[in-house]
């Protein structure tokens, strides 16, 4: 599906400490990312805080995010939660505010097994509405999909990509062509993990979901694009300039770098949901010094 090719861009969910979703503010950064030239937005993934949130305030930022951009960006909506019958209808209700696709993990309290996920995806993908991408997200959901499993659901109908996390680079080309061979035609391979996705990009994949471009669009476009036009040392040259971001994120988490860069960039103001905490001063002003260091390009201010 086109919906699931070149940057597909995740940002924050501005919420208050009750989980109140400030629609103000969510309009405004996925304006900006429309208006960026993003190929998808992806709402309510990891970075968008989709497991704090419960269900009415995920059915308002969906429908806020919609009532802004839908028709003009295809709009990608995380469905994950422990049951099934409520992921059944976290994805009715992004299918019924206009979303393209929905985004859904193996979230869980209890280990899961393969036969329980099948089961779960299936039952998403036939009764929810919605063609369904795999998030393989094992930092957070404790299981791993393996190939013969992606395999397995991409066969099934209304299953249609696969966001997988990243390998070392020099994994991805083998780990991608593994892949590609063993799930159907057309099925769209993607990745996570920002660090690594331009090698992704330039082994082949079809998608890269990626949470910097949620708040800072241009250098990840510019990866995407130089790839796209065959340009592999500008791809690598735009990834070598981000690679202060990519430290800050393996040592503090995309998810709490995040929340602290809108704030500093005077995106929206919001700290993370309560137990996460914001980062300390000294990692704050780490931020603040590699912002400062930037390039123009990457900043979208050149």
């Amino acid at each position: 599906m086109t919906i699931f090719k070149g940057l597909s861009a995740y940002p924050v969910t501005p919420a208050d400490a009750g989980g109140r979703v400030d629609t103000a503010a969510l309009r405004r950064l996925v304006r900006r990312l429309a208006d960026a030239g993003v190929d998808s937005v992806g709402l309510l993934g990891s970075t968008g805080s989709y497991p704090y949130l419960d269900r009415s305030e995920r059915r308002r930022a969906v429908d806020a995010a919609l009532d802004e951009v839908g028709g003009t960006v295809p709009v990608i909506v995380g469905t994950g939660a422990l049951r099934t019958d409520e992921a059944i209808r976290l994805a009715q209700d992004a299918k019924a505010a206009g979303a393209s696709a929905g985004l859904l993990s193996a979230m869980s309290y209890l280990p899961l097994n393969e036969a329980e996920v099948f089961e779960h995806f299936a039952a998403v993908a036939d009764q929810g509405g919605l063609p369904i991408c795999i998030y393989d997200n094992p930092a957070t959901t404790h299981f791993r999909f393996s190939t013969d499993l992606v395999a397995r659901l991409s066969r099934v109908p209304g299953i249609v990509a696969v966001k997988n996390p990243t390998c070392t680079p020099e994994e991805i080309p083998s780990h991608l062509a593994s892949q590609r061979t063993a799930v159907t035609k057309g099925f769209s391979i993607g990745y996570s993990g920002d660090g690594n996705c331009a090698e992704a990009m330039i082994a082949g994949a079809d998608l890269w979901h990626s949470a910097l471009s949620g708040t800072l669009p241009a250098g990840c476009l510019g990866i995407v694009r130089a790839v796209r036009n065959g340009d592999l040392p500008e791809a690598r040259r735009l990834d070598a300039a981000l690679r202060p971001v990519w430290d800050l994120f393996r040592a503090h988490s995309s998810y709490r770098v995040l929340h602290e860069i809108v704030a500093q960039l005077d995106l929206c103001h919001l700290a993370p949901p309560r137990p996460v905490l914001p980062v300390s001063d000294g990692v704050r002003q780490q931020i603040a010094a590699v912002l400062r260091d930037l390039p123009p390009e990457i900043l979208g201010t050149g």
